[in-house]
Protein backbone atom coordinates (compact mmCIF):
# COMPACT_ATOMS: atom_id res chain seq x y z
CA UNK A 1 0.00 0.00 0.00
CA UNK A 2 1.43 3.12 -0.96
CA UNK A 3 1.54 6.18 1.58
CA UNK A 4 -0.94 7.98 -0.46
CA UNK A 5 -3.71 4.78 -0.24
CA UNK A 6 -2.78 4.77 3.72
CA UNK A 7 -5.36 7.18 5.98
CA UNK A 8 -3.50 10.10 7.57
CA UNK A 9 -3.76 12.86 9.82
CA UNK A 10 -3.45 16.32 9.97
CA UNK A 11 -1.35 17.00 13.08
CA UNK A 12 0.18 20.81 14.50
CA UNK A 13 3.16 21.12 15.92
CA UNK A 14 5.04 23.84 17.25
CA UNK A 15 8.30 25.07 16.19
CA UNK A 16 11.20 27.88 16.52
CA UNK A 17 10.37 30.37 13.65
CA UNK A 18 14.09 29.87 12.58
CA UNK A 19 13.79 26.47 11.97
CA UNK A 20 10.71 27.01 10.19
CA UNK A 21 12.49 29.13 7.89
CA UNK A 22 15.48 26.29 7.10
CA UNK A 23 12.61 23.93 6.23
CA UNK A 24 10.49 26.42 3.89
CA UNK A 25 14.35 26.87 2.28
CA UNK A 26 15.04 23.28 1.57
CA UNK A 27 11.31 23.45 0.69
CA UNK A 28 12.16 25.33 -2.20
CA UNK A 29 15.12 24.33 -2.68
CA UNK A 30 14.15 20.78 -3.36
CA UNK A 31 10.88 21.20 -4.99
CA UNK A 32 8.48 19.71 -2.45
CA UNK A 33 6.17 20.30 0.04
CA UNK A 34 6.43 20.94 3.98
CA UNK A 35 4.15 18.18 4.35
CA UNK A 36 6.90 15.56 2.51
CA UNK A 37 9.47 16.91 4.87
CA UNK A 38 7.28 16.66 7.76
CA UNK A 39 6.82 13.23 6.74
CA UNK A 40 10.32 12.44 6.02
CA UNK A 41 11.64 14.05 8.96
CA UNK A 42 9.04 11.93 11.15
CA UNK A 43 10.21 8.94 9.77
CA UNK A 44 13.43 8.87 10.73
CA UNK A 45 12.94 9.85 13.77
CA UNK A 46 10.98 6.83 14.19
CA UNK A 47 13.54 4.66 12.59
CA UNK A 48 16.74 6.35 14.58
CA UNK A 49 14.44 5.44 17.84
CA UNK A 50 13.65 2.10 16.99
CA UNK A 51 17.69 1.80 15.99
CA UNK A 52 18.20 3.08 19.91
CA UNK A 53 15.83 0.76 21.71
CA UNK A 54 17.43 -2.58 19.37
CA UNK A 55 20.94 -0.99 20.96
CA UNK A 56 19.45 -0.92 24.39
CA UNK A 57 18.02 -4.18 24.00
CA UNK A 58 21.56 -5.80 22.94
CA UNK A 59 23.08 -4.58 25.84
CA UNK A 60 20.73 -5.66 28.10
CA UNK A 61 21.40 -8.93 26.81
CA UNK A 62 25.15 -8.04 26.47
CA UNK A 63 24.61 -7.39 30.06
CA UNK A 64 22.71 -10.42 31.27
CA UNK A 65 24.87 -12.77 29.62
CA UNK A 66 28.29 -11.36 31.21
CA UNK A 67 26.18 -11.50 34.60
CA UNK A 68 24.15 -14.92 34.17
CA UNK A 69 26.48 -18.07 35.18
CA UNK A 70 24.25 -20.28 33.20
CA UNK A 71 24.69 -18.65 30.03
CA UNK A 72 28.81 -18.60 30.14
CA UNK A 73 28.80 -22.10 31.37
CA UNK A 74 26.67 -23.53 28.25
CA UNK A 75 29.30 -21.66 26.10
CA UNK A 76 31.58 -23.50 27.90
CA UNK A 77 29.84 -26.71 27.23
CA UNK A 78 29.67 -25.40 23.30
CA UNK A 79 32.95 -25.37 23.19
CA UNK A 80 33.67 -28.69 24.69
CA UNK A 81 31.32 -30.36 22.00
CA UNK A 82 32.92 -29.13 19.20
CA UNK A 83 36.35 -29.72 20.38
CA UNK A 84 35.17 -33.38 21.07
CA UNK A 85 33.90 -33.62 17.44
CA UNK A 86 37.05 -32.44 16.25
CA UNK A 87 39.47 -34.52 18.18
Amino acid sequence: MTLSAQKAEKITVTIPYELKEQLYALKNEFQTTMSAIYKEALKAYVEQKEIERWRKAVSLMEQEYENNPELTDWLDFEEDFYDYKTV
